[in-house]
């Protein structure tokens, strides 16, 4: 039996995927707001939700999780700058504000950034 997706696979392969959601991750965290489609938003709201409470508690084994995704720079920014920000917070670190559809082809964009 065919096990059930709850991922969105935006028609890229999974490599892609990956990157296109590093990327996202690593605009996200130096800008701290960028604007993209509806759905990348929402996917990219749990990643980065995940990652922040990771970072909330710093310690060598968290700094080597993140590095493994992200670079240096960006998981030393997550745990010194946005997991202090955010220590006393229980969740919900991102939000999500709707736009209007684009121009081009009338894809549904968002806001993603930091609360």
């Amino acid at each position: 039996m065919p096990r059930i997706k709850n991922k969105r696979r935006f028609g890229r392969k999974r490599d892609q995927r990956k990157a296109l959601f590093n990327s996202l991750v690593r605009a996200l965290v130096l800008k701290e707001k960028i604007k993209t489609t509806e759905t990348k938003a929402k996917e990219l709201q749990s990643l980065v939700e995940k990652m922040v409470t990771k970072a909330k508690e710093d310690n060598i084994h968290v700094r080597r999780l993140l590095e493994k995704r992200l670079s240096p720079e960006i998981s030393y920014k997550l745990v010194k700058e946005i997991g202090v920000r955010y220590k006393d917070r229980p969740g919900g670190y991102t939000r999500i504000l709707k736009l209007g559809p684009r121009e081009q082809d009338g894809a549904r964009m968002a806001i993603i950034e930091f609360v």
